[in-house]
C-alpha cells in the first residue's frame, strides 16, 4: 500500500507492507488525517523528541522506536473499518466510520499509532486501529470533521485542566490549530469574553471566528494592557481588597505558542495570582525568572494531550454543532502532496490545518 515515509528526515512517498489485523484489532482505510504541528516538530527532530521523552520518564512519545527505521505520520485521523482481526468483538461492522484516541493496546503495553516503527498513522492508505478504543462517527458529520477530533480534544483538555469559569478574565496567547481548539473548547463552556492575541492577521480572524471576543496585534497593543478594564485587580492593594470582599476576576492565561521568550514575556506581563496554562511545545531550551513568579504568586501549569472522555466529548460537541472546526481547514492533499504541506504549514498567513486524503 501506498504511503509518506519519514526517510532520512525527508518525507517520501513510498510502497510499504501490507497489514494484518491481529487478535482485538481492526484493518482501516484512512479517509483523512490532520498534519498536526508535532509532526512538523517530528520530521527533522525525531530524534530529540524521543530523548525528551526516555527522560520524562518515558511518557509520550517514548521506547523501542528506531527513528532511523521508516515511520508514517499521522494521528488526527478518520478511517472506515475494512476487516478484523482474531478474536474480535466486531462491535462495530465493516463499513463503520470511525475515530480513536492514536494509540494501539497490545500485549506488552501501549503504542502510539503514528510514532512508530510498527503502526502506521494516517499518511498512509490503510491503517491497523485498537478495536476497544473505536469511537463511531455520528452520523452526518463528515469525515473531515471527524478527524478535527484529536486536535480539538487538545484544547478540551487544556481548558479542563484550568481554571477557566465565571470568575476568570481569559487570554489565549497564539491562535494558530492550539489557541483555537482552546478558544473552541471555552466557547461551548459558554466562558467568556475571551481575549485572543497572535501576530498575524489571518490568524487573529480564524480566532474570531472560532469564538474570540477580541483580538489583539501584539504588535500594537499588549494583551497585557487590559486587565484592569477586564475586572482583574492588578496590584498587591487591590488583590488585598478583592480577597477581603470576595471581588474581581482572577487572569487566565493559555500559553500556545511553544517559542522562547514567550513564558517570560507573559511572566512579565500577567497581574499576581494568575494561572499559566502552557499548551505551546516549546522544543527548545527556555528560561523565566523565578523571582518574579513568586513575588507574583503565579500558578503554572503545563499540560498534554487529553484522556480518552476528552477526546470523546470532543466528538460529541463538534457532531452537535457545539464545535465548528471547519474554519480551521485551509487545504487537503493527497500522499504526494504531505511534503509540500509540511513547507506550506510555515505561513501563518495561508495555513492553519492542512487533511491529507490518500484517495486523492
Amino acid at each position: 500500500m501506498r504511503a509518506v515515509v519519514r526517510r532520512n528526515k525527508q518525507l517520501v512517498c513510498a510502497d510499504i507492507e501490507e497489514l494484518t489485523p491481529g487478535p482485538g484489532q481492526v484493518l482501516a482505510k484512512t479517509l483523512c488525517c490532520g498534519i498536526c504541528g508535532s509532526d512538523l516538530h517530528a520530521l527533522h527532530s525525531f530524534e530529540h523528541m524521543l530523548e525528551l521523552g526516555q527522560r520524562s520518564g518515558g511518557g509520550g512519545v517514548g521506547g523501542g522506536i528506531d527513528p532511523s527505521a521508516d515511520i508514517v505520520f499521522g494521528h488526527e485521523f478518520c478511517a472506515e473499518i475494512l476487516d478484523h482481526g482474531p478474536s474480535s468483538a466486531k462491535t462495530l461492522k465493516a463499513g463503520t466510520r470511525v475515530v480513536t484516541v492514536p494509540v494501539m493496546m497490545t500485549a506488552t503495553g501501549v503504542d502510539t499509532i503514528g510514532y512508530s516503527n510498527r503502526y502506521p498513522g494516517g499518511f498512509s492508505e490503510r491503517m491497523l486501529l485498537s478495536e476497544p478504543m473505536l469511537l463511531e462517527v455520528p452520523n452526518g458529520l463528515s469525515a473531515v470533521q471527524a478527524a478535527m477530533t484529536e486536535p480539538f480534544a487538545v484544547g478540551e483538555h487544556a481548558v479542563a485542566q484550568s481554571a477557566a469559569g465565571p470568575d476568570a478574565s481569559l487570554l489565549v496567547v497564539g491562535c494558530g490549530p492550539v489557541g483555537l481548539a482552546v478558544i473552541a473548547a471555552l466557547k461551548s463552556r459558554g466562558l467568556g469574553p475571551i481575549v485572543a492575541a497572535d501576530f498575524s492577521p489571518a490568524r487573529r480572524a480564524l480566532a474570531e471566528v472560532m469564538g474570540a471576543d477580541e483580538v489583539i496585534d501584539p504588535a500594537v497593543q499588549s494583551p497585557h494592557a487590559g486587565w484592569s478594564a477586564r475586572g482583574v485587580p492588578t496590584t498587591f492593594a487591590e488583590r488585598a481588597m478583592a480577597q477581603m470582599s470576595g471581588t474581581g476576576k482572577r487572569a487566565v492565561v493559555f500559553e500556545c505558542v511553544g517559542v522562547p521568550g514567550v513564558l517570560q514575556s507573559i511572566v512579565e506581563g500577567v497581574p499576581g495570582g494568575a494561572q499559566i496554562i502552557v499548551a505551546g511545545v516549546c522544543m527548545a531550551t527556555d528560561s523565566i525568572e523565578p523571582s518574579l513568579c513568586i513575588n507574583k504568586q503565579l500558578d503554572f501549569r503545563f499540560v498534554l494531550g487529553y484522556s480518552p472522555q476528552e477526546f470523546a466529548a470532543t466528538l460529541h460537541n463538534i457532531a452537535e454543532g457545539r464545535i465548528d472546526v471547519r474554519p480551521a481547514i485551509t487545504d487537503t492533499v493527497g500522499l504526494q502532496g504531505v511534503a509540500g504541506a509540511f513547507a506550506a504549514l510555515a505561513d501563518p498567513e495561508r495555513q492553519c490545518k492542512i487533511v491529507v486524503d490518500p484517495s486523492m
